[in-house]
C-alpha cells in the first residue's frame, strides 16, 4: 500500500522484547503513514506507555520528551545486575529488608531533587558512539552526574521473602529508573536491580488509554486511523487563544498580528476561515513582552 499523509498521535502500549523504534514502524506500517516518530525512548527490556506521532503531530513531538513521566518499577533487592537490569549478569548481594518500614525510611532520600550517574548501560553518547557499545567491551567512562527531580516515589507492594519490591514513580525527564533501583539498593546495604519496568504515564496520558501493538494490527484501516488523536493533543496544556480572520490569515502568511489583550507567553492558536465560527487547531504562537502574536509552530496543513 503506498504511503499516506496521516496526522495524529496513537497511544500505544509497547511490548516486552522490541525497540521503540520497532515498535513505531510496526505502527507506522499498519497505518501505511508517510511520517513518523516517538516521544521517548523506552528499552525493549521496558513495556508501556509510548506515544506515536504521524504527520503534523511530529511538529511537537519534543513537548513529550521533555515531559514528566510515570512508571511501575519492579526492583528485585538482594540481588545486583552488571547492566542494573534483569538482562545483566545477577549475583546475590546481601539479605533483603525483613519488614517494610527499613524500605520506606531509606525511599524518602530519593524523593525530590536528587543526583543520579547515568548507567553505563544506555544511549548516551561518548565521542560519538553509546555507553552501552563501550560496556560491552569492558570500557568504563567517566559520566557527569545530572539533577533530576523525583516528584512522587511510593510503595506498590513489597514481598520480603523474594525481596521484589514494586514502586510507583513519578519523575522528570531523564530520570534513570535503573540507576534509581541501583541507588536503592546501596542505600538499603543489601543491593537491587530494575526486574521490570513499565511506563505509566506521559505528560497528561496514560496507559489505561493505550492499546497494545498485536491488538492495533488486528483492527481494519479505519479502525486503526480512528483511534488517532488529533495533534493538538500534545499541546492541551497550553492556554488556547482564539484568533479572528484577519490575524488567522496573518498567521497562515507568515506575519504577525497585534494583541495587546493578551499577556506574554506560549499559546495554542485558532483560527477561522470564510467568515466561519469554526475554530480550527493552527499551531502554536508566541505573544511577547511588546503585545505582537508570531507565530511559533504551526501545521502546514492549516
Amino acid at each position: 500500500m503506498a504511503k499516506r499523509k496521516i496526522d495524529g498521535v496513537l497511544l500505544l502500549d509497547k511490548p516486552f522484547g522490541i525497540s521503540s523504534n520497532n515498535a513505531l514502524q510496526k505502527a507506522r506500517w499498519l497505518l501505511s503513514a508517510e511520517k513518523a516518530g516517538h516521544t521517548g525512548v523506552l528499552d525493549p527490556f521496558a513495556t508501556g506507555l509510548l506515544p506515536l506521532c504521524f504527520g503534523e503531530a511530529t511538529k511537537f513531538a519534543q513537548r513529550m520528551l521533555d515531559a514528566d513521566k510515570g512508571y511501575r518499577a519492579t526492583v528485585r533487592l538482594g540481588q545486583v545486575s552488571s547492566t542494573l537490569d534483569g538482562e545483566g549478569e545477577i549475583a546475590d548481594s546481601g539479605a533483603a529488608p525483613a519488614d517494610l518500614a527499613a524500605i520506606e525510611a531509606v525511599l524518602t532520600r530519593f524523593r525530590g531533587e536528587i543526583d543520579q550517574v547515568p548507567p553505563m548501560h544506555s544511549a548516551l553518547k561518548f565521542e560519538g558512539r553509546a555507553l552501552y557499545e563501550y560496556a560491552r567491551q569492558g570500557v568504563e567512562i567517566e559520566r557527569a552526574v545530572r539533577r533530576v527531580t523525583i516528584h512522587a516515589l511510593d510503595v506498590l507492594s513489597y514481598d520480603a521473602g523474594s525481596g521484589v519490591l514494586v514502586l510507583d514513580v513519578r519523575c522528570s525527564k531523564g530520570t534513570y529508573i535503573r540507576t534509581l533501583a541501583d541507588d536503592i539498593g546501596r542505600a538499603l546495604g543489601c543491593g537491587a536491580y530494575l526486574a521490570g519496568l513499565v511506563r505509566t504515564r506521559t505528560a497528561g496520558f496514560s496507559l489505561d488509554d493505550a492499546i497494545g501493538l498485536d491488538a492495533f494490527g488486528q483492527l481494519d484501516l479505519p479502525q486503526r486511523e480512528a483511534l488517532l488523536l488529533p495533534a493538538e493533543t500534545l499541546v492541551l496544556d497550553l492556554p488556547e487563544l482564539r484568533c479572528d480572520e484577519a490575524d488567522t490569515h496573518r498567521m497562515l502568511h507568515g506575519m504577525s498580528a497585534r494583541r495587546p489583550d493578551v499577556a506574554p507567553g506560549t499559546f495554542r492558536l485558532y483560527g477561522t476561515q470564510q467568515s466561519t465560527d469554526n475554530a480550527r487547531f493552527l499551531g502554536l504562537g508566541e505573544v511577547g513582552a511588546d503585545g505582537v502574536l508570531r507565530s511559533k509552530r504551526l501545521l502546514s496543513t492549516a
